[in-house]
């Protein structure tokens, strides 16, 4: 889904959408002028059931992005209190690595936020590489001064911080960038609802209904709702961007110098 922007996915599925209710009402106009005998109660059930069924596949897809965006969400705080932490504890550290530390940790979160704020996936990705590295230069260091005196617990608690800020920084790369809706669901998604806006004209047509707005005011409702599931489905971008602001105010708390500096 990606392939395509945002406002050309909305626009093709209010199309589709369209097309699909007047495709189906053509065909019941047909089907009523070959045979008056076909009746309205076992079309309008049909049309009632696929639509039930397009209404559960809607609230599934929805709860799977719903719950992932507030994943994303908790994870920049996560990342910001283990950023924190990881911050105060680097005073364990002798100079001149404890300057060191600290200067990697500002980098690390400026690169984060700047490259998330960007909107540009691309940009993420490298950021993330770049984010690696620093991690790798303040473990080298931390293993550095903990061989000093393996049986510090200083040490140790200043490592255990770097591991949260690791495997967090981990958890936002793959439900940021890699954790999407299944190509199976979406095309089932799409099945369904071609299928339901079928049942939806033909049931119109069946009934001696004629064209009117409601049906175009339908076709808008649906693809609103499909454009916000891929919105929230899309990698960390512009559309429906997660707030930065935990990291902001570990970084404003860096320039700050902190209540213990």
């Amino acid at each position: 889904m990606d392939a395509f922007p945002l406002w050309v996915l909305s626009g093709a599925t209010l199309l589709a959408v369209i097309v699909a209710i007047e495709g189906g009402y053509r065909l019941g106009a047909a089907a009523h002028a070959r045979s008056e005998d076909e009746k309205e109660s076992p079309v309008s059930a049909i049309a009632a059931t696929i639509l039930a069924l397009l209404a559960f596949m809607m609230a599934f897809t929805f709860g799977i992005v719903s719950d992932r965006y507030d994943a994303r969400k908790a994870l920049v705080r996560e990342e910001a209190n283990a950023i924190r932490t990881a911050w105060f504890r680097s005073d364990f550290l002798p100079e001149p690595d404890r300057s060191r530390a600290v200067s990697l940790l500002k980098d690390y979160v400026d690169g984060r936020v700047a490259a998330v704020q960007s909107g540009d996936v691309a940009r993420v990705r490298r950021a993330g590489v770049e984010t690696v590295r620093i991690q790798r230069e303040l473990w080298d260091m931390a293993v550095a001064n903990a061989r000093k005196d393996m049986n510090s617990d200083v040490a140790a608690l200043y490592i255990e911080s770097l591991n949260d800020v690791s495997n967090i920084h981990a958890s936002r790369m793959a439900v940021g960038l890699n954790t999407r809706i299944p190509s199976g669901i979406w095309l089932a998604f799409y099945a369904l609802v071609i299928l339901s806006m079928v049942g939806v004209g033909y049931h119109a047509a069946i009934a001696g209904s004629r064209r009117s707005g409601i049906m175009l005011i339908l076709a808008l409702s649906f693809s609103l709702v499909i454009t916000l599931i891929a919105a929230l489905d899309r990698a960390q971008g512009g559309y429906l961007p997660v707030s930065q602001q935990p990291l902001q105010d570990v970084r404003s708390l860096m320039d700050s110098g902190g209540s213990t500096r």
